[in-house]
């Protein structure tokens, strides 16, 4: 029975690291997208959303079956409640690089114009962290999950300075208030990547240290968060 459930879990291992690999390049292509405008790449990410969404069902169902028929505990109890949750998470950020290529669809049809501010710094930091906490979860490094965790206020803060120079730059061309609110729109999709990032590496440190970091900002100002 227990070489069993192991073999279960090694399954689940597999299909989580798969459904991030896939979600990872769909954020990138999202970005990619948006840098180059490019509305036909924004379009195959939007048609593409489905597959998402049937692997985070398998998954979840795959977990629930564990559950049923093992009833694990300890650690491999531990291991699959933070993979329905991390689970869930990688379908949001799936959601979420499909709502950048809907804004970045919309933008490619409008002529372009000159913004003043550049999202490269927050798409970097966002791609990072997302990368990151999958690395921690593939390797099992709650060092490396602490340091994700350190990375969410810098991109709410960057998040935070794009809204108020899209505010100043909608005064200026209110003619271009739309383009502008999709401009705004990405950003918030941007964040809350970073926030869904942020969730999974809370996760892997909850399944490698058993304790609950959520809603404790302490928890990450400890040295082995320090970069």
């Amino acid at each position: 029975m227990e070489r069993h459930l192991q073999k279960e879990i090694e399954k689940l291992k597999k299909k989580i690291l798969s459904l991030g690999t896939m979600v990872e390049e769909r954020v990138r292509m999202a970005i990619q997208a948006h840098e180059t405008s490019n509305g036909d790449m924004a379009k195959k990410i939007i048609d593409a959303d489905r597959e998402i969404d049937e692997i985070e069902i398998e998954v979840e169902e795959e977990c629930l079956k564990v559950l049923a028929l093992h009833q694990p505990v300890a650690v491999d109890l531990r291991f699959i409640s933070a993979v329905i949750k991390i689970n869930n998470d990688l379908e949001r950020i799936g959601d979420e690089a499909v709502n950048i290529a809907e804004r970045v669809e919309n933008i490619s049809k409008r002529p372009p114009i000159t913004v003043p501010f550049d999202f490269r710094i927050m798409e970097e930091k966002t791609g990072a962290m997302l990368k990151s906490s999958l690395d921690a979860l593939v390797n099992l490094d709650a060092d490396l999950a602490y340091k994700v965790c350190l990375l969410d206020d810098e991109v709410d803060e960057i998040n935070h300075n794009i809204y108020d120079k899209i505010k100043d730059a909608i005064r200026r061309q209110p003619d271009r208030a739309g383009y502008f609110i999709n401009l705004l729109l990405i950003s918030r999709h941007l964040e809350r990547i970073a926030d869904h990032a942020t969730n999974i590496a809370e996760e892997v440190i909850y399944m490698i240290e058993g304790e609950i970091s959520r809603h404790r900002k302490d928890a990450f100002n400890s040295d082995r968060a320090k970069p």
